[in-house]
């Protein structure tokens, strides 16, 4: 079976937490889990470099607008962290062009990315931290149960990941459409409370001529 899959379901995985992708793959190689990892990404070095990040990522990506700082950071790590393991992940099994390969877990990773942090940008107009907790932990345990259940069957897995993906674009383009409608009423309000501030001034002083 061609490797398509699986490098379609890691870019996806990869644009929302790429370190948690490579230290998955890397695990599940060493593991003997699968023979389709390289062995780049099963190297200690990789290993702990992966695991150090993904907590830092862990702990960034739960906290209000420093999470927004950390996307707009990794506008470009992740897409290349997608496309690096796509072509690892061709050049190990031989059935796809790592070149191929590249392009489609690169621009897969760029997509989920952008999807990620717009939601995470429209969250943030929340004034609570909660809402951020729980997408992110909901983010992280989807890309370890789709990594994980891609080691198995990779073809359900890139298609879940497919459904996902287009689903997170319609959210954003909801929240998007909702955040836009929500700044022109707040910017009307505030147009009409500043026009009845300046209308609703005390009346000018008119003097009555005395003694005429």
């Amino acid at each position: 079976m061609s490797v398509l899959p699986l490098v379609f379901t890691s870019g996806w995985a990869s644009g929302i937490n790429a370190y948690a992708v490579v230290l998955l793959l890397g695990v599940f190689g060493a593991t003997g889990l699968t023979d389709e990892v390289p062995e780049a990404l099963q190297r200690t070095d990789v290993l702990i470099a992966a695991g150090v990040l993904f907590l830092c990522e862990a702990v960034a990506d739960k906290i209000p607008y420093v999470d927004n700082v950390w996307d707009a950071v990794h506008t470009v790590i992740r897409p290349v962290a997608g496309a690096v393991v796509a072509a690892l992940l061709a050049g190990e099994s031989g059935s796809l062009p790592e070149l191929a390969a590249g392009a489609v877990g690169g621009s897969t990773a760029l997509m989920s990315h952008l999807v990620k942090a717009g939601t995470r940008m429209a969250v943030n107009t929340s004034p609570e931290p909660f809402s951020n907790i729980a997408l992110s932990t909901a983010e992280d345990l989807a890309v370890a149960g789709v990594i994980t259940f891609a080691m198995f069957h990779p073809v359900a897995a890139a298609v879940i990941a497919a459904v996902l993906l287009a689903l997170g674009v319609w959210l954003l383009f909801f929240l998007a459409t909702r955040i836009r409608r929500f700044l022109r009423r707040r910017a009307q309000r505030r147009e009409e409370r500043r026009l009845a501030a300046a209308g609703g001034g005390p009346p000018a002083d008119r003097s009555v001529g005395g003694g005429r």
